[in-house]
């Protein structure tokens, strides 16, 4: 269990006023994680659109869960629905739209909840930036590789058809470019491997890494 809290990141986003101050709470991280028997970590899901980063996410999530674990999923459409909902899709919209959610990303850690995000984040930088602001071990990149081929196979929201035909600007693997993890925890071939193996594969490496128990799975909390 981790035994400091990470809320006062490495590189935080300065606040706009000199005139708060940090207030430290006695029921901290460790405690949280104490209780619900794993780590707080944030899985974090990128690639291209289709390549299945949302449908791995809730599967892997659905797995922890009836094993006893404590989880959410940030699924890139739902937050444009609120949090991020007055945001576009240009680059600096896009850098926002991620420093955002990592912030939140980081807010369930310290509530020892696993958090699994589902985003495109077709920024390396970004997701540097995210993973610079916790500590080592906190931030599993798990790459959802798919071809663009097999991708535009699964547009079953037409967007990549669109996108094709000018209707949509800015569309990540199109007309506005994706950044590959350079050194990713995890590559999952999303595109030819099938579900559960895909699933047990992102659970094996959250094991390997402590974020869950590899024999009781969530410890007590999966009795």
């Amino acid at each position: 269990m981790s035994s400091k809290p990470t809320l006062h990141s490495r590189f935080p986003t300065p606040p706009a006023s000199g005139n708060i101050v940090w207030h430290h709470a006695t029921v901290v991280r460790a405690r949280r994680e104490a209780q619900n028997g794993h780590r707080g970590a944030i899985i974090w899901f990128t690639g291209l659109s289709g390549s299945g980063k949302s449908t791995l996410a809730h599967a892997v999530e659905e797995s922890l869960h009836q094993s006893g674990c404590r989880t959410f999923v940030l699924d890139g459409d739902n937050v444009r629905h609120g949090l991020c909902g007055d945001l576009g899709f240009s680059a600096k919209d896009r850098q926002e739209n991620i420093r955002r959610i990592g912030e939140m990303a980081k807010l369930f850690m310290e509530a020892g909840v696993i958090v699994l995000t589902a985003f495109i984040s077709p920024y390396r930088a970004d997701r540097e930036r995210v993973r610079g602001t916790v500590e080592h071990g906190d931030f599993l990149e798990v790459y959802c590789d798919a071809p663009i081929e097999i991708c535009e196979t699964r547009d079953i929201k037409g967007l990549y058809k669109k996108a094709r035909a000018g209707e949509i600007a800015e569309f990540t693997g199109i007309s506005s470019p994706y950044e590959a993890p350079e050194f990713p925890e995890l590559t999952v071939n999303t595109g030819t491997t099938g579900l559960d193996d895909c699933v047990q594969q992102v659970i094996s490496e959250m094991m390997r890494r402590g974020i869950v128990s590899a024999t009781e799975f969530c410890g007590e909390n999966s009795k």
